[in-house]
């Protein structure tokens, strides 16, 4: 893989912060359903696949941060 210039390692970790952002704030609102007796599971269901894609995304970014070291 190419080596990332400045401007797209600082674009890439500005996401990385957003996505980290917006995957806390899902956190919280799946724990705050979880604790409401009458839980939309469908509401629930897509905040956590939400939640699982944002991780998915994030570990991406991250792994493109990483420069490859050759064992």
């Amino acid at each position: 893989m190419a080596q990332l210039t400045e401007e797209e390692r600082h674009k890439l970790e500005e996401r990385l912060y957003e996505l980290r952002q917006e995957h806390r704030d899902l956190d919280d609102v799946i724990n705050r359903l979880l604790l409401t007796p009458d839980v939309e599971e469908l509401q629930l269901k897509r905040f956590k696949k939400r939640k699982l894609l944002i991780k998915d995304t994030i570990t991406r970014l991250e792994d493109a941060l990483i420069p490859d070291i050759l064992a």
